[in-house]
């Protein structure tokens, strides 16, 4: 199916592209529609293609040597993901899920070194994408080593607050369904830990909860967790 350039044109990866160099990438993309829970690629799985998510929000998850399974990151409009040629893999690192309805463009995984040969801008944005990757990992990994759990998932939420948050009038929503298990395995801990956290913060008005719903209703007071040492 033929991609419309009007759907892409205002995403920061095609912005400054002339339009036929956007032709010339669009008429060798599939365009597919991803419904909420299925997996737009699995770990392991072989890297045939590489991504671009134009609507919608993905979770992309890992399962660990021992068996744990960890949300590594959020994959939001705009994003290039599964490029495992740019990381040197021949396969997928982790799993990517669908969070809501969500459509993605693809392309050949073989035709990677040629868009980065000819539209350096792709070549930009996946050497920024990896860059932020790593350092949240590392950031992710500074927390777990010597932060507190509510402390880490505090940050946590502040993060999805800055990547994925919509104000309201009671102040500011994650954008699309998260579970308290999500929040968990974003942060190493268990859901018992981070239901209790939760409902702590709940009872103070820093959050409000509902069914796979979370909205930040003070944002000051989230930071302030954040970045408190228990003594």
């Amino acid at each position: 199916m033929k991609i419309d350039k009007s759907l892409v044109r205002e995403l920061a990866l095609f912005e400054k592209m002339s339009d036929e160099s956007l032709d010339k990438i669009l008429t060798h993309s599939l365009s597919r529609r991803v419904p909420p829970g299925e997996a737009v690629f699995e770990q392991g799985a072989a890297a045939t293609h590489f991504f671009l998510l134009l609507h919608g929000r993905l979770k992309v998850t890992q399962v660990t040597a021992d068996g744990q399974q960890i949300i590594v990151r959020v994959v939001h409009p705009g994003d290039l993901f599964g490029f495992a040629r740019a990381l040197q893999r021949s396969d997928y690192p982790g799993t990517a899920i669908a969070a809501v309805d969500s459509v993605a463009l693809s392309w050949p995984t073989q035709m990677w070194p040629d868009f980065i040969d000819h539209h350096p801008r792709l070549a930009v944005s996946a050497m920024q994408t990896i860059g932020q990757r790593l350092e949240e990992a590392h950031t992710r990994i500074r927390e777990m080593s010597t932060e507190e759990v509510e402390r880490r998932v505090a940050h946590a939420v502040l993060r999805l607050a800055k990547q994925a948050g919509r104000a309201e009038a009671n102040g500011i929503r994650i954008d699309f369904p998260i579970t308290r298990q999500d929040i968990a395995e974003m942060t190493g801990t268990t859901l018992h830990t981070v239901s209790r956290i939760l409902s702590a913060w709940e009872g103070r008005g820093i959050v409000e909860g509902g069914r796979q719903k979370l909205l930040v209703r003070d944002l000051e007071a989230l930071s302030v967790v954040a970045e408190t040492q228990k003594q």
